[in-house]
């Protein structure tokens, strides 16, 4: 607790603060307190990786003071709801990309959410926004490459949009099984209005994807070939690599539009058919039942004089008649293929 009269700002709330650990040859060497950091980036040699989820402003504030970032980052840091770009300061460099990742139940079928970096000499802060999917995983498995990890900011920076792009491939695959069980349902003969409601969320939820992912096109296209210290030319072939799977998740999302497009026309033309079916068929009965009614009402009409009235046979052979009528239209229309 700041003591009265004193200067010195409140600590950030350590709840933010997901992990802060330095590094020496690529090997975890010790835990550095937030309030720290600044001291530990300028008087060691040691490599700085700072994890932040929705960390207040008053916590970016200190961060920026620790590391020299620049206003408009931080800035962009802070209120989230960025564009994934990359921006090239001074000595560092300022990475947005947006994750997806399959909700866990609810309405919102996609969970979105945002991923900025931070990248200087022997720094990386990373700031999550939105998405609960933790790297930890990502730093357990570079600290289990200590030689890889002792190239310092370049080699996170890949091993980060490695890990965050890969997180795509379950959400396309997920939604690609339910296009098939789409296409299955379209084409069984059932038709269940929910099925158009269903085409509708899934190209919706595409239409969200293509947004996140086309603009880490060109973002991965920069980092391969950015010329800066930060990126040493031997780390380009990893950018290439992260470049090739940005490039077929696109392709993927676009052929997974094209397919859903298809299928919503599918489903519009074969209602439409399966509805003029049914006018067929309305209008059969309708020609078959008119020959009754029309026989019934020629007799029930109310004149006097009418030759059949008095014939003995006049009512069966009028069931007759009847019946004949309209066994050959139902035989026709059968056969026509509207019944």
């Amino acid at each position: 607790m700041t003591s009265v009269g004193s200067s010195e700002p409140p600590l950030p709330h350590r709840n933010s603060v997901i992990n802060s650990a330095a590094y020496d040859n690529g090997v975890r060497v010790a835990t550095v307190p937030v309030a720290d950091l600044g001291d530990a980036w300028k008087h060691s040699d040691r490599f700085l990786w700072v994890g932040l989820y929705e960390p207040s402003e008053q916590l970016l504030a200190h961060i920026q003071d620790a590391f020299g970032l620049h206003d408009l980052a931080i800035e962009d840091a802070h209120n989230a709801h960025q564009r994934p770009k990359l921006e090239v300061y001074d000595d560092s460099l300022f990475v947005v990309i947006r994750t997806a990742r399959l909700a866990d139940g609810g309405e919102q079928r996609i969970e979105f959410g945002e991923t900025h970096l931070f990248l200087g000499p022997r720094y990386v802060i990373t700031v999550r926004h939105g998405s609960v999917k933790s790297h930890v995983q990502l730093r357990a498995r570079c600290e289990a490459t200590p030689h890889l990890l002792a190239k310092g900011e370049g080699f996170v920076l890949h091993a980060l949009l490695d890990f965050l792009v890969d997180q795509y491939f379950p959400v396309i695959d997920a939604l690609e099984a339910e296009l098939d069980e789409l296409e299955d349902q379209i084409f069984s003969g059932k038709f269940v209005r929910s099925v158009t409601a269903r085409i509708y969320h899934l190209r919706r939820d595409l239409l969200s994807l293509k947004q996140a992912v086309t603009p880490l096109i060109d973002v991965s296209a920069q980092l391969m070939r950015l010329n800066s210290n930060l990126l040493p030319p031997d780390t380009r072939p990893y950018f290439q690599d992260v470049h090739d799977h940005v490039i077929r998740i696109s392709d993927l999302i676009d052929n997974l539009q094209q397919l859903s497009h298809t299928a919503l026309e599918a489903n519009l033309a074969l209602i439409s058919v399966s509805q003029n079916d049914d006018t067929k068929r309305l209008a059969a009965w309708a020609a078959i039942l008119a020959v009754p009614t029309m026989i019934a009402g020629l007799y029930g009409m109310n004149f006097k004089y009418m030759p059949e009235t008095d014939w003995p046979w006049g009512y069966p052979v009028s069931l007759a008649i009847m019946l004949v009528i309209c066994g050959l239209l139902y035989r026709w229309f059968h056969k026509v293929g509207w019944l």
